[in-house]
């Protein structure tokens, strides 16, 4: 990225974190004042700044549902990317709503009561909030998809089924305009800090952007938490010599996009006027199953590809996730990753990290423990 220095100051919340530390690197790199937010809150971290934490932001610790945080944090800022969230599927509802939804509120009631002179606000969701998504049925055509049945799936039936009881074909690559079926308190609470943003950016003319983000992939993703992430297990598993463990029957579809084709969708929505009060989706548009997830991982570390399939099931996730990125695209974007690209980049820096089996086993032990693995 070509430097052009300015004096706008930029506020990343959760900067400490993998996409944000990133995109903190890529805004001081374009020649940005960075401001950084974040609790540096266990499993995530240990309570203290990463080593890879960026000596050129600005720090401020603190939480993204106290109002007292955001004003502290928020004074003489410019831009603001709010990507601190709470995610996966625990058993604690209540924060979902507190860093994902009432965060959004904070940061709006903030900039409006004190008549902040902020240019932007682009706020970070998830494909979650799509739910099982779009598929046809040949009977009915086009169908948004119920949350699969915990029956079907428990005799390892892994298809989408249509109400009239047939299996559905698909999946079709989900579109912003697409109706939103949330399964999950994860996924619910993105969908209303989306919806809150918008509402409240339109109404008091606070220019502000959703990304929903695909499963992103790179360096610096927590090992200390193994409730979502199939690279984060599959890598660490293999070098540990151990067999790649995987869910359903490993022909799930996914979108795997690379942090850094992440981070340069955030700097083009920054900088364009096109994208205000929009919704993008960012990611890769590549159709990749998690057995092509696994088949790469076992090659990037030197093993045999011999996958453990067990027959088990994540509850409320879905069977496949697509995103169309053409509206992105529009915009001059463009995903330069492959999915090897990703593996290798995330194998190097977890290599580093040894004691990453040790969380990997306790995270699958908590998620048995809880029925959240079946």
């Amino acid at each position: 990225m070509a430097k052009r220095k300015t004096n706008n100051l930029v506020l990343v919340t959760g900067g400490a974190g993998f996409v944000g530390s990133h995109l903190v690197d890529g805004l001081i790199a374009s020649g940005y004042r960075v401001r950084v937010l974040d609790n540096l809150r266990r499993p995530t971290h240990t309570g203290g700044l990463p080593a890879w934490f960026n000596k050129k932001a600005q720090f401020v610790r603190g939480d993204v549902d106290k109002k007292s945080d955001w004003e502290k944090a928020l004074k003489d800022v410019s831009y603001i990317f709010h990507l601190a969230g709470y995610m996966d599927y625990r058993m604690d509802f209540s924060e979902y709503v507190r860093a994902n939804a009432e965060s959004a509120a904070l940061l709006y009631e903030v900039i409006v009561e004190k008549r902040l002179p902020v240019k932007k606000v682009i706020v970070a969701s998830s494909q979650a909030v799509y739910g099982e998504g779009k598929y046809v049925c040949r009977v009915h055509g086009l169908q948004y998809a119920k949350p699969r049945d915990e029956k079907r799936l428990k005799k390892q039936d892994w298809a989408v089924y249509c109400a009239c009881g047939k299996k559905m074909a698909g999946p079709i690559a989900q579109k912003e305009d697409d109706e939103l079926m949330p399964t999950n308190p994860y996924a619910i609470t993105k969908r209303a800090l989306e919806e809150l943003a918008l509402m409240l950016g339109r109404e008091y003319s606070i220019p502000t952007v959703v990304l929903r983000y695909a499963i992103v992939h790179g360096s610096r993703q927590t090992f200390r938490n193994f409730y979502s992430g199939a690279l984060r297990a599959y890598a660490v598993q293999a070098l540990a010599g151990e067999r790649i463990e995987m869910h359903e029957d490993g022909h799930q579809i996914r979108d795997f996009v690379h942090i850094d084709d992440a981070v340069a969708a955030h700097m083009v929505v920054l900088k364009s006027s096109k994208a205000n009060y929009e919704i993008f989706n960012v990611g890769s548009g590549r159709r990749d199953t998690v057995m092509d997830l696994a088949k790469t991982v076992a090659k990037a570390v030197g093993v045999r590809h011999n996958p453990l399939l067990k027959g088990v099931f994540r509850v409320r996730t879905t069977r496949h996730s697509l995103m169309d990125v053409s509206k992105l695209k529009r915009l001059g974007w463009r995903p330069k990753k492959k999915l090897e690209d990703n593996v290798r980049d995330y194998v190097a820096f977890i290599k580093g990290y040894p004691e990453a089996i040790r969380y990997l086993r306790q995270s699958y032990r908590d998620m048995a423990a809880k029925s959240l693995v079946q």
